[in-house]
């Protein structure tokens, strides 16, 4: 059965276009077109579709106003289009937090430079979404949390005593199918992810108090334009310190490191951080498994990692060398992933020690650390 996309920008050209790409594919069929985020309801409700394709801004209602209503009255994986700014990428987590599944780069220019790329891209990402979220009621919008206004520049930032985690319409958590941790005096707690993780590692690190005592690393698939924004976004959010990590950084307790888009993150025995150059050879840049791999070198049994969300395999061949070593690894489990790709990977090859739900894990991570 083929694939109903609903495509919504009020650019022409990018609606025909995008039109075009999809529809040349015969296992999608694009069910309708709107130009504002008032008609992207209406059509919503109206057709149905499996997936809708949003751009953020324009006339009447914006993307992510559209998305908040779209997930309260007919919940469908939306798949964002963004622009590659610090004011796009700000935006593109708004929507995700509204409930968006995943996005791409607006680019024109690719659009009409690099075509069969541009297909090719979208049409597996618009079949993913689809295919994994067939039960997509069950994971709609998380609860919009206020951001709590930036401290002044002259003092600190303020760490929230507590941050709303739970999804406004989500089903309940799933049972964690493993026991809970035993504690352990971890030297690294290593966090991969891809579609679904903004939100993920949101829900995850908003459950750790401030005197977290382990050092953490965030692997995310993200642009590069995207990572500091998002890092300065969980660290408004989190009782934990969150940034974008540079060459140089020293590894401490309480402060989660978020690898670079566009580049690799590795770390060695000193607990010093390494950025390296994107290998153009890598499909993911950061890439997981690149991490991991560091992690193990370096830590041997003294690393916790776990696997949420997200397309593809990443991750599982540095898990096969985080358990080589003798550390831990954790898996997101099914009913709780977006995309249950790169956990299911590291659960097929029965790299996991442990499978829990989403809102679990946070939890877990405090009973194995404190």
């Amino acid at each position: 059965m083929a694939v109903k996309v609903l495509v919504v920008d009020d650019s022409g050209f990018f609606r025909r276009r995008v039109s075009e790409i999809l529809s040349s594919d015969p296992n999608i069929q694009v069910v309708g077109t709107a130009t504002n985020g008032r008609e992207a309801i209406d059509q919503a409700l109206a057709l149905k579709p499996d997936v809708i394709t949003m751009d953020y801004e324009m006339p009447m209602m914006d993307g992510i106003t559209a998305v908040r209503h779209i997930m309260q009255r007919c919940p469908t994986p939306v798949l964002m289009f963004s622009s590659l700014t610090h004011e796009g990428a700000r935006v593109t987590l708004d929507a995700l937090d509204a409930g968006a599944v995943d996005f791409l780069p607006k680019n024109f220019e690719d659009i009409s430079r690099t075509p069969e790329k541009v297909k090719q891209l979208l049409c597996e990402k618009v079949h993913s979404i689809a295919r994994s979220n067939r039960r997509y009621s069950s994971f709609s919008a998380p609860a919009h949390s206020a951001h709590p206004s930036p401290a002044p520049a002259s003092s600190a930032p303020a760490r929230p005593a507590h941050v709303p985690a739970q999804p406004s319409h989500a089903a309940p958590a799933a049972p964690a199918s493993s026991a809970a941790p035993k504690r352990k005096a971890y030297r690294l707690v290593a966090i991969g992810t891809s579609t679904g993780g903004p939100v993920a590692l949101q829900r995850v690190l908003t459950q750790l108090p401030a005197n977290f005592p382990a050092p953490l690393v965030l692997i995310q698939h993200m642009p590069a334009a995207f990572t500091k924004a998002f890092a300065e976004r969980l660290d408004k959010l989190c009782r934990i310190s969150v940034k974008e990590a540079e060459d140089g950084d020293v590894l401490r307790p309480g402060l989660a490191l978020l690898a670079p888009g566009g580049k690799q993150m590795m770390v060695d025995a000193r607990g010093v951080v390494r950025i390296l150059p994107g290998d153009e050879r890598l499909n993911y840049k950061p890439c997981v498994d690149i991490t991991f791999g560091s992690a193990a070198k370096s830590y041997n049994d003294k690393v916790l990692a776990v696997v949420l969300t997200g397309m593809g395999a990443d991750g599982r061949e540095g898990a096969r060398l985080l358990k080589q070593g003798g550390s831990q690894v954790w898996a997101q489990d099914e009913a709780s992933c977006v995309i249950y790709g790169m956990p299911m990977a590291v659960v097929k090859a029965n790299l996991a020690d442990a499978v829990y739900g989403l809102d679990d894990i946070g939890r877990h991570l405090v009973e194995a650390c404190m």
